[in-house]
Order: structure tokens, then sequence, then C-alpha cells
């Protein structure tokens, strides 16, 4: 298998952006960790290396046949200093999940998080601690047989690259205007779609390029099938409340398992919130738009969090949420999710991780 983690360090770091201005995903750190896999050997040569570009064969399966996966999680500076991450366990069982799904060689996800939190160490200096920052992780794998055939490819690559990042909205917990996407799907049952894979985010640009020049934030996404059941939000799951309870689309196949979708469904029954799981018709939102029931809405994922929806068109039909402005419901699970990440409360379902004491960070 992958053998001992190896660690090259750089001999020249790189000047670290202001933390008051980050954006995303626009900052590397100095290092990375790469394994490679060939048929027959397995994954091996594991190691963390300086950050820097990696040789590629023009005939690489990555290129033609889009054989490649991902996942998007963060690190966080907590008020004592130390560096945790948030359910890095689930993050790693849903790669295996989509490399299954992509034909993908499986990878160890202990052995995998271990050399995780090695990097994040290597590179503590980078993680940011001013209010609404963190450290973006990116793993991925990619396919890297020089061969034009249309099959599994037999060698692969895994990478692990981190970045400083800011709020991803630069407005904040502000409410977004949406629309619902009629013409274009994202994915359908038996597709790919609860596989976090590159050619789901290449289909989705251009709705939601549409959606941008239509003056709407986001794309609300119908199922491929009828047309009629509310599926995502984005690249975010999506959570409504209606009257007293919350209703998410339950997973039909062609909706991502979010790591945030489950943590908000946890942390909101834990409200005393009831949450329903189940398929719901955009014909159902606007009907309780109208009677006054819809009564907030908001998006999750790894990148925003929490992101409140206060508008959605449809159909030239536009309806408005909670009178446009962030609901209640919303900026609790916010503000009680996100204080858990960071580590500004207790974390009472044992989600957390700790990377390294303030002691280590400061050394």
């Amino acid at each position: 298998m992958q053998g001992e983690l190896k660690i090259e360090e750089t001999t020249q770091r790189k000047p670290k952006p202001d933390t008051a201005n980050l954006s995303f995903g626009v900052y590397m750190t100095d290092h990375m960790f790469t394994m490679d896999y060939d048929k027959g050997q397995g994954w091996h040569d594991a190691k963390i290396v300086p950050y820097g570009p990696i040789p590629m064969d023009p005939a690489a399966k990555v290129f033609h046949y889009g054989q490649t996966i991902f996942e998007g999680m963060k690190a966080y500076t907590g008020p004592d200093g130390s560096i945790r991450l948030f359910r890095p366990e689930k993050n790693f069982e849903r790669f295996n999940r989509s490399c299954r799904r992509m034909s993908i060689p499986e990878i160890d996800e202990a052995f995998v998080l271990n050399a995780l939190k090695e990097l994040i160490k290597l590179d503590r200096g980078w993680v940011p601690s001013a209010p609404n920052t963190s450290l973006y992780i990116r793993p991925f794998v990619i396919a890297t047989e020089n061969h034009l055939g249309a099959n599994p490819s037999i060698r692969y690559k895994m990478m692990i690259i981190l970045s400083p990042v800011g709020a991803y909205y630069a407005e904040g917990l502000n409410p977004v205007r949406i629309h619902v996407e009629t013409r274009d799907v994202r994915a359908v049952a038996g597709g790919v779609g609860e596989a976090k894979t590159a050619g789901n985010y290449a289909a989705s640009m251009q709705a939601q390029e549409n959606a941008y020049g239509a003056g709407y934030s986001q794309v609300l996404w119908l199922d491929g099938v009828h047309r009629r059941y509310v599926e995502e939000v984005g690249s975010m799951n999506v959570f409504f409340r209606i009257g007293n309870r919350i209703v998410t689309p339950s997973l039909s196949g062609s909706i991502l398992n979010g790591i945030t979708r489950d943590s908000s469904i946890h942390m909101l029954r834990d409200f005393g919130i009831e949450v329903e799981e189940r398929p719901i018709t955009i014909d159902e939102l606007y009907a309780c738009a109208e009677d006054g029931t819809l009564l907030e809405a908001f998006g999750t994922g790894t990148a925003a969090v929490v992101s409140p929806i206060g508008e959605i068109g449809w159909n030239g039909k536009t309806v408005k949420i909670g009178g446009g402005e962030t609901g209640e419901w919303t900026s609790r699970l916010y503000e009680e999710l996100t204080s858990l990440q960071r580590g500004d409360t207790e974390d009472r379902f044992g989600w957390t991780q700790t990377v390294c004491s303030a002691e280590t960070t400061q050394g």
C-alpha cells in the first residue's frame, strides 16, 4: 500500500496574504500532499512536498474522459489558538463513495486523514484567525494514464492543496436572489449527481451564467425527469422553513450528501425543530409562498456554510421569502454551526478534531 509518509520541506516560504482581505481560493500554501497509484502496486509514494506544478502527459485520461473527483473541507483557528478540523472523516468517507462511482481506486481514509493533519501542521502559519476566515482544504484525484482508450485509468494521482480563505460571499449573511432553472438539469438518478466529480460543476455553469445575466445570484435546480422536484441550489443543499418545520429534499441518487447538510439536520433537530427529508415540488413551494407559510429558505455547503435565500424567480413570477430578510432559524443555525466549527462553543456532537494545540501553532 502507500507505506510511510515522506516530508520534503520547502526552502523558500511564500509571503502570506493579508487575512483582512482574503478572497476565496486564490492563495495556496507552501506545501501539498501527493500520492500515486499504479495497477498492481496500489497507492504508493505518499509525500508532502513544496507546492508547485505537476508534469502531465497531454494524453492523460483526466483531460479526455473526466475521470476525477474532489472534496472540500476546512480547518479553523479557535479562540485558544488551536487548529481544528470539522468532521473530516465524513469527507473522506464521501471521497471514497465518489471514487467508487467514478471507477477510481479507493484510498485508505485513516492514512490520508493523518497525512492531511501533518500537512496542516507544516503549514500551520497559513491558517487564518480573523473573523469569517478559515483554511480551505481541497483533496482530489486525477486519472494520469496516457492512453486515449475510453476505459478506467490504470494510474492516478491524489493530491491535497490548502488555501486560506475569507467569506465565500463578500456580502456576508445576506439573502440572495435565486432563479429556478427549467431547461438545464444538474443531474439525474443513476448518474453522477451524488459524486463530487468535476463534470457536475462544469455542466452547471451555463445555467449559472444565465442566472447572473438575469440579475440572480444562484440557480435552484429541479429534477431531470419531471422538472418539478427541487434538488439543490447552486452547488449547495437546500432547506425551506414551512410553518414550524424544516423541509429538505431527500437524497434521491442525484443529490450530493452534504456534510454541512447532515450537520444542519442534526443541529436543527437538537434545537427541537422538526426536520422532514422528503420530495418537495416547486409548485408546493410557490403555494406555500402565496399562503404565507414559506417563512425561510437557505442553502448549506462547506464554502459558505449557510446562505439565506430571500427571493425566488420561476416562470416569470417572483416571490419574496420572509420579506427578503434573513430568517430567525437561518441566523441561529449559521451562528451556532460556525461557532462550533471555530471552537467558540462546546462541541456537544463530537464533530471537531484538534490538529495542533495553541502551543504548537506558536512554535
